[in-house]
């Protein structure tokens, strides 16, 4: 198994060279990038997809694993039901292992009020066609019969899948390829390349491409790319850390979350634990000019986000990361090819010791890995996914919020029909850019 998560001493498994030339060039190799390449080629569109580091070596191999339609905002529902489709049939079709499994989601209340909120969502989840259900506490203990603790009730699709998201991006990335896509590791856009208004390419580390059609899906780096070009996205990172557990007894085969904890079951017999309603802020520049737009998120949540005063160095919204540069010299990019934080080592602790005060039959929880990710995210916790009308050309893929691994390849389907001038098959007015400049007061995704 590939070693977890993914980082720049990995091996690169696509060297390159770059193109001279390409129908459509993709900025970002995490899991939206990897299949609107994979859509693309199918469609027998030239393609090349540009990483600066390793493909899945940010967020996409660092996320929890859960594919789920659970909780979903009311405008995703439809979209991660086509992604669920998608990953079954990626799973039977593309000849690799992809850690696919259907053992169901459960969220976990402890009270009234948390059943009250699942109850209140349950209509979006009837309207999409997916299978959720509230459980009573008797239900959850019946689920969870190895817990220790005990539950007002829960929230159970048994329909949610779970997957190995470091095994499965680099395989999905293999199967673009083999449908004729061209990936390039370790090789920075620096710059899109813009004639008369309208998008010409992008300039690479390594020279120009050519190219009509760019699709920037950066993650964390989609916003400094983007202002380069006057193209203002409020998007923010998060900091939030995990820990892979050693193999041990089977006490749960899904996933599941409460107010202390998430975790679910890993194909090597371990577990992957995350805080649950936790993450970390690094102020910068970019904190400090959205930080209105983010003030109706942080109302409703005071005591789920730490602010740290400042980004280690290097990092996108970092005090010293710059702004600008010139396309024919090394840009911010290049310094940084994966961004690769350091996990909160005190939540690691903490994580181990709620799964033994969960699941005290397990025995000892012990760490196998521990590491962290930059979670791209916006103010109403729901991605852009548009064309810029402010740039023929440019189709903008990002912000997924912790969403994307599961909805990757249903958005990069979406993605690789905006490029060609295709319907999308889906309302995608929830996930419009101008909703942050168009006057449109902003709606806030569940936090489920």
């Amino acid at each position: 198994m590939i070693p977890f998560p993914i980082s720049d001493a990995s091996p690169i498994a696509h060297p390159g060279p770059p193109p001279a030339e390409a129908d459509v060039v993709i900025v970002g190799g995490g899991i939206v990038g990897v299949m609107t390449a994979w859509h693309l080629a199918r469609d027998g569109v030239r393609v090349v997809l540009i990483e600066k580091g390793r493909v899945a070596g940010e967020q996409s191999s660092r996320n929890w694993g859960w594919i789920r339609a659970q909780g979903r905002d009311a405008a995703e529902l439809p979209i991660v039901v086509e992604a669920g489709a998608l990953w079954r049939d990626l799973a039977e079709t593309i000849g690799e292992d992809l850690g696919l499994r259907q053992t169901g989601v459960a969220y976990l209340a402890k009270d009234a009020a948390e059943m009250a909120g699942y109850e209140a969502w349950l209509p979006n989840a009837v309207a999409a066609g997916v299978d959720s259900r509230l459980l009573g506490s008797a239900e959850v203990a019946a689920l969870l019969p190895e817990a220790a603790r005990t539950w007002a009730g829960g929230l159970w699709t048994a329909t949610d899948m779970r997957a190995e998201p470091w095994v499965a991006v680099p395989a999905l990335a293999r199967a673009a390829v083999r449908e004729g896509a061209q990936i390039v590791e370790g090789c920075a856009v620096r710059s899109l390349d813009v004639e008369a208004g309208r998008i010409a390419g992008v300039i690479t580390e390594a020279g120009r491409i050519k190219a009509g059609s760019v699709v920037v899906a950066g993650g964390a780096w989609s916003s400094l790319l983007l202002r380069r070009h006057g193209i203002a996205l409020p998007q923010l990172s998060v900091r939030a850390t995990v820990v892979a557990t050693e193999p041990g007894p089977e006490v749960f085969s899904g996933a599941a979350v409460d107010g202390l904890l998430a975790w679910r079951r890993r194909q090597d017999g371990g577990f992957t634990l995350a805080p649950s309603g936790y993450r970390e802020l690094f102020v910068g520049p970019d904190a400090f000019r959205h930080l209105r737009k983010y003030a109706q998120q942080i109302y409703q949540d005071p005591l789920g986000t730490r602010l740290w005063p400042k980004a280690p160095k290097g990092f996108p919204d970092a005090w010293g990361t710059p702004r600008r540069w010139d396309a024919d010299k090394p840009s911010p990019f290049e310094a940084m090819r994966v961004l690769n934080p350091a996990p909160n080592h005190a939540r690691v602790t903490k994580m181990l010791r709620d799964f033994e005060a969960t699941f005290p039959g397990h025995g000892p929880a012990r760490a196998k890995a521990a590491w962290a990710g930059m979670i791209d995210t916006m103010p109403d916790v729901v991605p852009v996914v548009d064309r810029a009308e402010s740039l023929p050309g440019l189709t903008i893929a990002t912000g997924m919020s912790g969403h994307g691994f599961g909805i990757g390849p249903a958005f990069g389907r979406i993605a690789a029909a905006l490029v060609q001038g295709k319907e999308p098959g889906h309302d995608l007015s929830r996930f419009r850019l101008s909703r942050f400049s168009d006057g449109s007061k902003l709606v806030l995704g569940p936090s489920l």
